[in-house]
C-alpha cells in the first residue's frame, strides 16, 4: 500500500489530472473536532498562500504564540505551520467574517514557502496554490 499510497499523493500533488476532494467537508465535519474554516494570506503580497481549519486550542495558540497553528484534519491533531519545515507563517493580524464562521490570518513567511510540497529543486513552493484549472485536468503556474 506504501508504494501505491505515495504514487496516488503524487499524481494528487504533481500531476494534471483534475482529482477534485468534493468529500473534504465530510472528513472535517466527522473528524469529532468544532471547527472553522482558515484563510491564509501573506499580509505583504496579498497571496492566498492555503486554507486550513482551527479549533478553540488552535486559535489560543495562533494568538498566543503569534505563530499560524491549525487543527490538522488528516491527523486529528494541533499543527503549527513550520513545526517540522520551518517554514513558519508569523501571525501578524487575525480577520473574523460578518457571520463569525471563517477566518483570515494574514502572515509573514519566515521563509520562502508555506506549501508541504516542493518544487523540482526541492524547494518548499511559496503557497499552496500552485496550479490552475484547465477544463479537465491541471498546469502549473509560475514555473522557473
Amino acid at each position: 500500500m506504501g508504494d501505491r499510497s505515495a504514487t496516488a499523493r503524487r499524481e494528487l500533488e504533481e500531476g494534471a489530472k483534475l482529482l477534485l476532494d468534493f468529500d473534504k467537508l465530510h472528513h472535517v465535519a466527522d473528524c469529532g473536532q468544532a471547527l472553522l474554516p482558515v484563510a491564509v494570506q501573506d499580509v505583504g503580497t496579498k497571496e492566498v498562500l492555503l486554507v486550513a481549519y482551527v479549533n478553540r486550542q488552535a486559535l489560543e495558540q495562533s494568538l498566543e504564540m503569534k505563530v499560524a497553528t491549525f487543527w490538522s484534519t488528516s491527523r486529528n491533531e494541533l499543527w503549527t505551520k513550520g513545526a517540522t519545515s520551518g517554514d513558519f507563517l508569523d501571525l501578524e493580524e487575525i480577520r473574523v467574517n460578518c457571520e463569525q464562521n471563517s477566518l483570515l490570518y494574514l502572515v509573514k513567511r519566515r521563509r520562502a514557502g508555506a506549501c508541504h510540497t516542493t518544487d523540482s529543486d526541492g524547494v518548499a513552493r511559496p503557497g499552496c496554490y500552485y496550479r490552475r484549472v484547465t477544463g479537465d485536468g491541471v498546469e502549473f503556474v509560475n514555473q522557473k
